[in-house]
């Protein structure tokens, strides 16, 4: 309830040192009311809402028990936009079940979405989720560093410049991931990932066709 939300906000933005507020949220959580009130503190604090979509395809987002669809994700940016609130979208690469297609068409509709930043991670299968109890009862391929890094460049190439990447790579608590366990940690994977970059001559936008 915002009354909740206003004690917490608040209460955080009281510290002299605090400019402003990132929140992470569901896209069927938000509504007018709560993004009003964003709006006031957004002309004096910087506010940015994160709204998780993970996936383009209502299939994923029900097998993985997000309750919620892809509509719900259109619909929060559509009530955000021009309110002086910055908005940053969460999206998870890996699913068995799509395909790099799916995941290089994703670059393309983000590319012309009223958003400001991204965040992308693999997949990780984490203890006490639909998808961990689908992943003990029939255990499925899941991306490796290099697969990850080759779809990862890929994406980028079709992802409009103008977007900034605030993650490329996640980490889950070693008491809680499942899967995969690549052993690198992601200080090492992002310079890593930048050597790949330089060797394919790849880059964000390289491939972008504004529509």
């Amino acid at each position: 309830p915002l009354p909740v939300l206003k004690r917490y906000y608040e209460e955080a933005l009281a510290f002299d040192e605090v400019v402003g507020l990132t929140i992470g949220t569901r896209p069927d959580c938000i509504d007018e009311e709560k993004l009003d009130y964003l709006q006031k503190l957004a002309e004096d604090y910087d506010i940015t809402l994160e709204y998780g979509l993970e996936s383009f395809s209502d299939d994923t987002l029900k097998r993985i028990n997000r309750g919620h669809d892809v509509q719900s994700f259109y619909n929060a940016l559509e009530i955000t936009k021009n309110r002086g609130i910055k908005v940053c979208t969460h999206l998870i690469i890996g699913f068995p079940w799509e395909d790099k297609n799916q995941w290089i068409e994703s670059a393309d509709i983000l590319s012309d979405l009223p958003f400001d930043f991204l965040k992308i991670h693999h997949l990780h299968i984490v203890k006490n989720t639909a998808l961990a109890i689908q992943y003990e009862r029939e255990p499925f391929p899941l991306l490796t560093p290099h697969e990850y890094m080759e779809i990862l460049s890929e994406f980028l190439e079709h992802l409009n410049p103008k977007i900034v990447i605030q993650r490329l790579f996640g980490e889950s608590p070693p008491s809680m991931l499942i899967a995969p366990k690549w052993g690198i940690r992601n200080s090492l994977l992002l310079p890593m990932f930048d050597d790949y970059l330089k060797e394919r001559d790849s880059r964000q936008g390289k491939l972008y066709k504004r529509t």
